[in-house]
């Protein structure tokens, strides 16, 4: 039976409020003047109950391999969910999606069905087409886009990339010596979307490695998010809520949390210019998985993350 914990994180004054560990069916919902962010990630295909919210963010890896059969159970998924508008990305995982790269890389997955390459139209139709526009969903690849989650509310803004540090040469990495220009791209925004995480920020692997991208955390101090979503390291689920009066964030990972909810990350009262990173990897894996002795997708351990943010 999986283990059930209650984790919330809140920054000072309540600004952010982050649900890492809850009861779906007791989740509180947001304060007036808070916008609700349900942030995934790594879904693989697999689908699974979602909290309703405001806006849903997807941090990439939509699919195993960027089959359009895949994407068109992903996407039709997706269309359905309740949230008002559905901001997402792609990961390393879907390969069609990095075009010139596919096609001297497709018949890699010929074991996939990547034998003929795979209809880069068709997928581009279901992330940008009639039926994603109906649905609310935006997709991001390299570019920033401003919305408003509410009716007369507040204007955010949002960046999203899909790319992660180079790892046996799937789609969209790249080498240590081109992070730093890639990442001086990235607009600064009030979310940032990235499939990889910053180095030494929830991104320990199960053999100890910390493969985070050095140049993204170097550019933190610079771009401030309040949030900062990714995914790509399944066992380095969690969150984290820094305050740039302490300067860089240093080494943050995952732990086994207790049972009593975890406020603010010892944050001083005055500490108001804050990220909230997350993890949202939702694929069970590492010692999280054994922990919360859960084999499913988005349940105990691995469930979206709710962030509600104080307009």
């Amino acid at each position: 039976m999986a283990l059930q914990k209650y984790v919330t994180l809140r920054s000072p004054r309540d600004k952010e409020i982050v649900y890492l560990e809850y009861d779906p069916s007791n989740l509180p919902p947001p304060s007036s003047g808070y916008t609700r962010f349900v942030c995934i990630s790594d879904t693989h295909t697999r689908l699974f109950p979602v909290p309703d919210g405001d806006v849903l963010l997807h941090s990439g890896d939509l699919t195993n391999t960027g089959t359009v059969e895949e994407f068109e159970k992903t996407m039709n998924w997706i269309y359905e969910l309740p949230h008002k508008l559905k901001i997402i990305i792609a990961g390393n995982h879907d390969l069609p999606l990095h075009i010139d790269w596919y096609e001297l890389n497709h018949h890699r997955w010929s074991y996939s069905g990547h034998s003929i390459p795979q209809d880069h139209g068709r997928i581009l139709e279901l992330l940008k087409g009639n039926r994603a526009r109906e649905a609310n969903v935006v997709y991001l690849q390299d570019e920033r886009y401003t919305f408003q989650a509410k009716n007369g509310g507040r204007l955010w803004s949002v960046y999203g990339s899909p790319w992660s540090p180079e790892f046996y040469n799937w789609a969209f990495g790249y080498t240590a010596a081109e992070g730093p220009s890639l990442i001086s791209k990235f607009q600064i925004s009030d979310i940032l979307l990235t499939h990889g995480p910053p180095r030494n920020i929830l991104d320990r692997t199960n053999r100890g490695d910390f493969p985070g991208c050095s140049a993204l955390a170097a550019a933190l101090l610079h771009l401030r998010p309040r949030l900062h979503l990714f995914g790509h390291i399944h066992e380095a689920h969690g969150a984290h809520i820094h305050s740039w009066s302490k300067g860089n964030v240093g080494n943050v990972q995952n732990y086994v949390e207790t049972d009593d909810p975890m406020t603010g990350h010892y944050l001083d009262e005055d500490d108001n210019d804050v990220t909230v990173f997350v993890n949202a990897a939702n694929w069970p894996m590492g010692q999280r998985k054994l922990e919360y002795q859960t084999n499913t997708f988005g349940g105990s351990g691995f469930r979206p993350v709710v962030v509600d943010m104080l307009d």
